[in-house]
């Protein structure tokens, strides 16, 4: 695929993400799709493969909100099999504060799939707000 192409498949993905539905973006996901989360706390390192993505990240996240999470992305900035998407995130925590996280995902695709992502937040307020991640 070109990198317009790849564009407009993420493009359609954070639409629906907008919406709350994060369903697009895991159907683009190649099934042994790697999700590196930065920084250095427990939510912190690579889930390897679909399953794990939505076992071992999606899951327990989605367990903390008082709510459907939203990502409304700003910017897509594509170059060959790589595509940038700046975001706001927007949900309520169980616990009471709100986890309105600002993100930069760099996705690398292949074939029409996303095979890599590598996800930069504030960490910072993923300490203060989320309950450790247990591993």
């Amino acid at each position: 695929m070109t990198a317009a192409e790849n564009k407009q498949l993420l493009k359609t993905a954070f639409d629906a993400w907008a919406t709350g539905d994060i369903r697009p973006l895991l159907a683009a996901m190649a099934d042994d799709v790697v999700w590196t989360v930065s920084g250095h706390n427990s939510w912190s390192g690579s889930f390897r493969g679909k399953d794990s993505v939505r076992r071992d990240l999606l899951g327990p996240l989605g367990e903390q909100f008082d709510g459907t999470y939203t990502s409304t992305a700003s910017r897509f900035v594509a170059e060959d099999d790589v595509v940038v998407v700046e975001t706001q995130g927007s949900v309520a925590t169980k616990a009471g504060p709100r986890y309105d996280n600002k993100y930069c995902f760099v996705f690398r695709l292949e074939d029409g799939r996303i095979r890599e992502i590598t996800e930069y937040m504030d960490t910072q307020l993923v300490a203060e707000v989320l309950t450790e991640l247990a591993r």
